[in-house]
């Protein structure tokens, strides 16, 4: 009895098109779910096995539930994130409101100015003797200009005088930061957006350089004062910001008198420090305040600390305004505003110390993105990349940034001094034998023997009519042309605490295969973090046992439509181990723009130079022009660990090393600033691959041929518009060579293909077609693949894969293709992996 009732319900189950659910049912499922979202076939019939409840319901109607469900809880957090896409639209509408009327007083104001203007031109033609009215009028606009001077003399330095200082200085921060104190020309570029750095302006025709930005955060008021506040955790030039005392305020506020460092950015300048009050108070809307000056012989105060090895500089009333943002979140302006006192560096390096532009980028816009990492690091939208929180990799960012720093400023109280020169002074060697781990950040975990010292190789040099990110990002694609690997195996094994005599600085001694393996990359793309493996490498010449030296590589400014940025490369070598307190040396180069006299951003090129004569007619001609006339100054810092009896042989072999960098970049440069390269968006991954507007148009036009369907949306479209949203298509689409064996490897991915993979185009050429695909990956494709060669095309089932980091990998669907050339031979086969996500 028991058991027909059983089929009858069973069929009444197959014969229903939607099946009811019981609590207990969906309770079961909604386990299963939480481990599994997308259980395989196997999986959901293994689940009707071991769960009694199920049993009356089929696997299809199993898939169907997973599949709604799936489906559901992409609903849900489409809306969740359309709602707080149009909390943040709110909010910046109000923001945009108010710059608007800001605006408009600006135009007020110069209209008011120019009658004024008017009136006293006309005023002068038909003057008078009488003055007496004149008097009167120049009497009031003293008065106006010094107000205080009808009040009695305030002491200073006393707790009354220093609160006056506040409170003056929050009036002119304030009359910056939402009124018309200063002329503010917005930023090319710039547009305003949810997902958007902000709304950043420069001055124009004002003392020092200033720059102010407005944007929406999703953090609350009193966190973004605590991040801004702490300006050693964002502020990579910072070399220290110390508060010296602190005086609370009667109307909740706190007065504290703060010294401030920071790097020189270059060989050829001298590092600046500040002598500074902040105050932070709140104001009567519930915004938080922290405004801060320089405290001169003209605005009084207590005299702070001189360094001779500083030049003072001033900060003019700067600081931020945060307000409460309804629904959540913060809204803040940003206004830097200093004189550096260009007068002090060689005229050719003024325009580092005389842009508002460089001070946007440097500061304001810093200021703007660490608030929004930290903003996704607390909601969780950013993913970890293995076992490292994105907090340890900023950290080691960071540390790179300032230990390069301390190295092209050696400062005389970190023990570094100069050595004398072989009679040429274009490189300058300094050495470090006390390791002051006190105050430089380089050196604090290295662990060396007591008789190891540091050695810092030096130079500067001027490039002309190349812009910087291409230089970097060729040095960073194209390390073999520069690189000497017996420099590299001597400086992992300094880290390892075993240098030994005299690096060999002979490349092919010590055969190399290099791997790049991102780490990280910001949020902004602006930015990324790579582990570079050089294989192969005996650490001392006795060693006969082969062993991997591994780099920690930050590259910054690589992207040549952000033009106008600093860009640099710098590199440590690490232990394999990668903990969060390993032992860095960082060297590297920078370069920093002098000016532009270019509008427009820079089109990207390839940077393949073997290939750069030969590229064919390209459009090319306005950018290489755009480059014309292009200066940045280009900075080189090596370090080497060496043992005291083997200094003078170091010294030479580093100056040495480092002219030979020179050249090459000098010629490298040469070469990049006299050829037309070609304008197209993504480099060339291997010798006698196609160009990338060719490439894509085969990878369309085999699909469209293979497929009766159009890959891209769209008919009729321009070269550069096939290439850009083939670039962004939102499936991975990636080539590898139409064979189907162990030296099928990758030739070409788009954005979502290298995100996929978790790798670089640099990188992608180093894996292999069966590394990335399961066992039954593999052998649904070697059963594909026959009919994929004979009709053209074919349909993979979904599946796991795995990328370049050893995560996994799921795809709803995956299609395989023939690529076909101009004259319809195979050059490649195509993939298109669907709806994937990371497991």
């Amino acid at each position: 009895m028991a058991l027909s009732m059983h089929r009858q319900s069973k069929q009444q189950a197959m014969d229903s098109k939607y099946v009811r659910y019981t609590p207990e049912q969906v309770e079961a499922l909604e386990r299963v779910y939480a481990e599994c979202p997308k259980p395989s076939s196997l999986k959901r019939q293994q689940l009707i096995r071991e769960c009694p409840i199920l049993g009356n319901i089929e696997p299809k109607q199993i898939k169907v539930w997973f599949q709604n469900r799936r489906c559901r809880e992409k609903q849900r957090k489409e809306a969740s994130r359309l709602q707080s896409v149009n909390r943040k639209l709110t909010a910046m509408n109000k923001l945009l409101m108010e710059e608007n009327d800001r605006l408009q007083k600006q135009v007020s104001q110069l209209v008011y100015d120019n009658g004024y203007v008017r009136q006293q031109l006309h005023t002068v033609s038909t003057t008078t003797t009488d003055t007496s009215c004149e008097s009167v009028v120049l009497s009031d606009q003293l008065q106006q200009k010094n107000p205080t001077s009808q009040h009695p003399h305030r002491d200073a330095n006393s707790p009354a005088g220093l609160l006056a200082i506040a409170e003056k200085t929050l009036a002119e921060f304030l009359g910056k930061a939402t009124g018309t104190a200063v002329d503010w020309v917005q930023m090319i570029g710039m547009k305003p957006g949810p997902d958007s750095i902000g709304i950043v302006a420069v001055s124009r025709n004002t003392k020092g350089v200033a720059a102010r930005a407005c944007n929406l955060v999703s953090l609350e008021p009193m966190k973004v004062v605590e991040v801004l506040k702490d300006r050693m955790s964002w502020f990579v030039d910072c070399r220290c910001h110390d508060v010296a005392s602190s005086i609370p305020t009667g109307n909740g506020g706190t007065i504290e008198l703060v010294y401030m460092q920071m790097y020189a950015p270059t060989t050829l300048a001298s590092p600046r420090d500040f002598w500074m009050l902040r105050y932070s108070t709140s104001l009567d809307d519930g915004s938080l305040v922290v405004c801060e000056r320089s405290l001169t012989s003209s605005t009084g105060g207590p005299t702070g600390p001189l360094n001779g090895c500083f030049v003072r500089a001033e900060m003019l009333p700067s600081g931020f305004l945060v307000r409460p943002c309804e629904g959540g979140g913060s809204v803040i302006h940003i206004v830097d505003h200093m004189d550096f006192d260009a007068s002090t560096v060689p005229e050719v390096l003024r325009p580092l110390y005389e842009s508002s532009k460089i001070l946007a980028q440097k500061m304001t816009m810093m200021a703007l993105r660490h608030l929004r990492h930290i903003a996704l690091e607390s909601s969780g939208d950013i993913q970890r990349n293995g076992n490292c929180q994105p907090a340890v990799l900023r950290a080691l960012s960071h540390r790179l940034c300032r230990g390069f720093n301390d190295a092209i400023n050696g400062f005389v109280n970190d023990g570094w001094s100069i050595i004398g020169n072989d009679g040429v002074e274009d490189v300058t060697i300094a050495i470090n034998a006390s390791l002051n781990r006190a105050r430089s950040s380089c050196y604090n975990n290295i662990s060396m023997p007591t008789k190891v010292g540091v050695l810092c190789a030096r130079a500067s040099m001027l490039l002309q009519n190349i812009a910087p990110a291409l230089i970097i990002r060729f040095l960073r694609e194209h390390r073999s042309e520069w690189a000497d690997y017996g420099i590299d195996v001597y400086c992992a094994a300094s880290v390892k605490g075993s240098p030994y005599a005299i690096p060999c600085t002979k490349s092919g001694a010590f055969p190399s295969n290099q791997v790049v393996m991102p780490l990280a990359q910001n949020v902004d793309h602006e930015e990324c973090l790579d582990v570079i493996r050089l294989g192969g490498h005996a650490f001392s010449p006795e060693d006969i046992s082969l062993r991997d030296v591994y780099l920690l590589q930050l590259c910054s400014g690589f992207d040549e439509m952000d033009s106008g940025s600093c860009s640099q490369l710098v590199f440590a070598p690490m232990d394999e181990s990668f903990g969060d307190e390993a032992s860095l040396l960082p060297s590297g180069f920078r370069v920093i723009p002098l000016e532009s006299k270019s509008t427009g951003p820079v089109i990207t090129r390839t940077l393949d130079l073997t290939s750069a004569l030969d590229v064919g007619a390209h459009p090319a001609n306005q950018d290489h022009a755009s480059n014309q006339d292009l200066r940045s100054v280009l900075t080189i810092a090596f370090q080497f660990a060496f043992e005291n009896q083997y200094r003078d042989s170091v010294a030479a072999m580093a100056r040495q090393y480092v002219r030979n960098i020179v050249g090459s970049v000098q010629r490298v440069a040469m070469a990049i600033a006299t050829s037309p390269l070609g304008s197209h968006s993504i480099p060339k991954t291997l010798p006698g691959s196609p160009e990338a507007v060719t490439l894509t148009q085969w990878i369309c036009r085999s699909y469209r041929m293979h497929m009766g369907a159009e890959l891209l949306p769209g008919k009729s479209m321009s070269e550069d518009a096939i290439v850009k949203h083939l670039w962004k298509h939102s499936d991975a689409i990636m080539c590898c060579s139409a064979k189907m064996n162990a030296s099928a490897v990758f030739t070409f991915a788009n954005q979502a293909g290298l995100d996929m993979l978790e790798t670089t185009l640099v990188s992608l050429q180093d894996i292999m077609l069966e590394k990335i695909l399961d066992d039954t990956g593999r052998k649904i494709l070697l059963a594909e693949f026959p009919k994929i060669m004979q009709q053209g095309f074919g349909y993979l089932p979904a599946g796991v894969c795995v990328s370049s980091m050893g995560r996994p990998v799921s795809y709803e669907q995956a299609i395989a293709w023939k690529v076909l050339n101009d004259v319809e031979s195979d050059h490649c086969l195509a993939f298109m992996f669907m709806n994937w996500s990371f497991l």
